[in-house]
């Protein structure tokens, strides 16, 4: 597990995901030892590695039943539905592919499938009609392990949250923004008249479009907010670490969508760092080791923004380097990050939380740091030739 982060002393070589072999190879630290060390999973893949190194080795630390319980989204939801007993999220389980649309028109459109387990928001449809639904079944395995749930219609944010000895600290949050849904049903025959536009998909898999910061919130919404993240870690047995949770403002109030047993995704916590001054990941690593907490700097900034960027299917950045310095100088801009080859050609829109590139903005005024965004964004679309597959 070599460690190429700042600050990081030693390098251990083992395989994370080999438990014993990872436990051995962290064992012989002196550190480790004298019980002043933590192992950190900052991701969902290593979450629970980390925990149940911990829990083997002796050290503090979220239990891996309470990691498994953030990643179990049935039980989750389940959970979190105790805490507001009078208006639960309506949800069902499915084991079956063909179930699907039987469940769908019994939980009402539009709902959500997701599995139970999974990480990225692969997977994840939303559905509007029962022929979505019957369109949406052979996406999956004929014996599967899903979730049905209520569509939850309002504001979406991603707060971000650290434990320590059981209490709950929001950190902050920001504003999901999602992505329009598609106007027309994608065809498998390309050579065949689409006919005309179909303004209504009757699915689509949902993403983001970038988030916002900060969010200005009444002190009533926000005291919810806090209450349900903090409701829903407790209920969990989370008690040390970082964790995100998406949460809908409802017209009933804040909602689950899903809570992580780790920080979020890199762009989502350097956003955070740029519009509240706070660093997630520092947060967690002093709180783990028992440091003391570190000064809190001010925001060097009103308003901050993400935006994902995403190449249409057949399309990619070959050829980008000057669209992509064109877009790193534009006002206010932070930091441009392909996250595919720069001579790749993507093979499919993504989905979820994964995206082929993003950028971070910070302005002095909200219309301001829109601008940036969306000159970069124009930037980043303009169209390449593009030579390798992936």
């Amino acid at each position: 597990m070599p460690s190429d982060r700042e600050g990081a002393e030693r390098r251990v070589r083992t395989d994370w995901r080999d438990h014993p072999r990872l436990v051995g190879a962290v064992a012989r630290l002196a550190e480790v030892r004298h019980g002043r060390a933590r192992v950190f999973g900052f991701g969902p893949a290593t979450a629970l590695a980390a925990a149940r190194a911990n829990e083997a080795l002796g050290l503090p630390g979220t239990p891996p039943s309470a990691v498994t319980a953030l990643m179990d989204k049935a039980a989750l939801r389940a959970r979190a539905n105790t805490l507001h007993p009078a208006r639960p999220v309506s949800f069902a389980r499915c084991g079956r592919a063909a179930l699907i649309p039987f469940l769908t028109t019994l939980i009402g459109y539009p709902c959500v499938i997701k599995p139970r387990a999974g990480s990225h928001g692969e997977g994840v449809l939303v559905v509007h009609d029962e022929a979505g639904a019957r369109a949406a079944a052979p996406h999956y395995p004929e014996v599967t392990d899903l979730l049905v749930e209520e569509f939850l219609e309002g504001p979406e944010l991603a707060v971000q949250t650290l434990s320590r000895q059981g209490r709950h600290r929001v950190l902050g949050w920001t504003r999901t923004l999602p992505a329009p849904a598609p106007d027309r049903d994608p065809s498998p025959d390309r050579d065949r008249d689409p006919g005309p536009p179909v303004h209504a998909p009757t699915a689509h898999a949902p993403t983001a479009r970038g988030h916002d910061a900060p969010v200005a919130l009444d002190p009533a919404t926000a005291e919810a907010v806090r209450a349900l993240v903090r409701g829903v870690l407790d209920l969990a047995g989370h008690r040390d670490g970082p964790s995100h949770t998406e949460v809908v403002l409802t017209a009933r109030g804040p909602r689950l969508i899903e809570t992580h047993p780790h920080p979020g995704a890199e762009e989502v916590t350097q956003l955070l760092r740029l519009a509240h001054g706070t660093d997630v990941l520092a947060h967690a690593l002093i709180a783990g080791l028992g440091l003391p907490a570190p000064v809190r700097k001010p925001p060097a900034t009103a308003h901050a923004g993400l935006r994902y960027v995403d190449f249409p299917p057949g399309g990619g950045p070959a050829g980008a380097a000057d669209a992509l310095a064109a877009a790193r100088a534009l006002p206010g801009v932070v930091r441009v990050q392909l996250q595919v080859p720069p001579d790749a050609t993507v093979r499919r829109a993504p989905t979820g939380a994964l995206h082929h590139a993003y950028v971070l903005a910070t302005g002095p005024t909200r219309p301001a740091l829109t601008r940036s965004l969306d000159r970069a964004a124009t930037l980043l679309h303009a169209p390449a030739p593009a030579r390798r597959s992936r």
